[in-house]
């Protein structure tokens, strides 16, 4: 998994998962799997799925890169506490899975609450569920 900082302030987590190191198939299947473990969580709730490339493909002047063949994007939230209302603009948080020819894109933004970034971390690498010889 890598940490970058996209646009220079947002601390994005990436991990490029090639199509033969997981059994799943599809961005659909990614995004399918990953709601079932947010599901699972006792904190986490899904809220939805956002198909981001259908949506950038309906607009007049949507630019999609060549080499990505679909990316969606899982929204839940794990707020355990309101304290305030600044904690709105760090919630919900959403996963995104993005397909290329040969591999899968995971990325999200680092959570201020370790327990999600560590369940967020869990799910991630867990997709690459295929030993390789």
């Amino acid at each position: 998994m890598k940490q970058t900082l996209f646009q220079e302030k947002y601390p994005v987590l990436d991990l490029e998962i090639p199509k033969t190191e997981t059994t799943l198939d599809s961005v659909e299947a990614i995004i399918g799997y990953l709601k079932d473990r947010i599901e699972a969580h006792p904190v986490a709730h899904y809220i939805a799925t956002f198909d981001h490339y259908d949506h950038t493909a309906s607009l007049e002047d949507g630019e999609i890169a060549e080499d990505i063949l679909a990316a969606q994007s899982i929204v839940f939230c794990f707020g355990t506490k309101l304290p305030n209302a600044h904690v709105m603009a760090v919630r919900p948080r959403s996963i995104g899975a993005t397909e290329k020819a040969d591999r899968y894109i995971i990325s999200f933004m680092e959570a201020p609450m370790p327990m999600a970034n560590q369940a967020m971390e869990e799910w991630v690498k867990s997709i690459s569920n295929k030993r390789t010889a």
